[in-house]
């Protein structure tokens, strides 16, 4: 079995009883090897595409081999420093997730795809109110993912620096260190539960904060894509109805994103070879995804989309490595 599978990723043809006897080495008749390979044709594990006599992996033939028969090639030192070095070309996080997802693509020449931090692990750190010109307010969001957002706010009337200055100083003090999402909740309940007891100052700082996190709240792409034009070199899913599909389900997000947060707590790489995904545009595809982690917290989640004849021996090992450094850069940032 995994003589075939081998067979079938290198080259792309399927794979006959006489072909297996010289590849395997093994000193037996083409006749028996055809025996064992209609045994396991009959498991399931691998079928024939066409009326020739060859035969190649099924899904459960796939992953069979990646759970039990494969030999994973683990990267050498060289490479690590490369993947290492590109990864931090960069201060800003934002970059450096982009910069892991290129580095994923051009590695396997797949889509690299990444699951940005869950908002709801981000925390606040500090928030500051400057007056601009015109009853407008530049509000300052500093996170703990190293993320600052400004928003433009538009207020009623105008307010002193020495009146912006006290509303951050008192949205500060029970704002700063929880979740955004926790942030939020917060702020609804002061407005709900305080109304009366509120002053005017209390009131605009709070209502200000609000409007600065909705904004923020609805500006954050929830994954980012590189390299998915690679996919079109592989004649598996090269069909143009395959690929539109796959380009639409790509834009669409949502069930991918929702395939790759199964990822978030797995403990390294995990697949989804073809069907395994339950998603369609994906049923000649595999995912090769793992978490990558703050402080030990998963964040969020990357890999790579591509073929399901991949060469899981050298993808599964980059992608663990990428997930790795990519931690090792935001925790070195933190």
């Amino acid at each position: 079995m995994k003589v075939l599978v081998e067979s079938y990723i290198s080259d792309g043809l399927p794979v006959g009883s006489k072909a297996l006897v010289e590849s395997s080495g093994l000193k037996v008749s083409p006749a028996t090897v055809r025996n064992v390979m209609s045994d396991l044709e009959k498991m399931g594990l691998i079928h024939a595409p066409h009326t020739s006599a060859g035969r190649i992996p099924t899904v459960q033939g796939y992953r069979l081999f990646v759970d039990s028969l494969l030999s994973v090639k683990q990267p050498d030192q060289a490479l690590l420093k490369q993947v290492a070095s590109h990864i931090k070309d960069s201060d800003e996080q934002s970059k450096i997730l982009e910069n892991a997802t290129d580095t994923l693509s051009g590695m396997t020449q797949m889509a690299g795809l990444l699951v940005l931090p869950k908002k709801e692990l981000v925390a606040l750190i500090q928030v500051e109110f400057i007056p601009l010109s015109n009853k407008r307010i530049l509000a300052i969001l500093v996170q703990s993912d190293n993320e600052v957002q400004n928003r433009v706010l538009q207020v009623e009337r105008d307010f002193s620096p020495a009146q912006l200055q006290q509303m951050s100083n008192y949205l500060n003090t029970f704002l700063a260190g929880k979740s955004i999402k926790d942030v939020c909740q917060t702020l609804l309940q002061e407005m709900d539960n305080t109304r009366e007891k509120m002053n005017d100052m209390m009131r605009s700082a709070i209502q200000m904060a609000s409007h600065a996190f909705a904004e923020h709240h609805e500006d954050r792409d929830d994954f980012m894509i590189s390299g998915e034009t690679n996919l079109m070199q592989y004649n598996d899913i090269s069909d143009m109805d395959k690929m539109r599909q796959l380009f639409e389900a790509f834009h669409e997000k949502q069930h991918i994103l929702s395939l790759l947060n199964q990822v978030s707590d797995a403990d390294g790489v995990k697949l989804f070879i073809g069907q395994e995904s339950g998603y369609g545009p994906l049923d000649d595809c595999s995912v090769v995804a793992a978490p990558y982690k703050i402080e030990g917290q998963s964040m969020g989640v990357l890999g790579v989309i591509g073929p399901t004849r991949m060469a899981y021996d050298k993808v599964i090992p980059i992608v663990d490595l990428t997930a790795k450094l990519l931690s090792s850069a935001l925790n070195h940032e933190n």
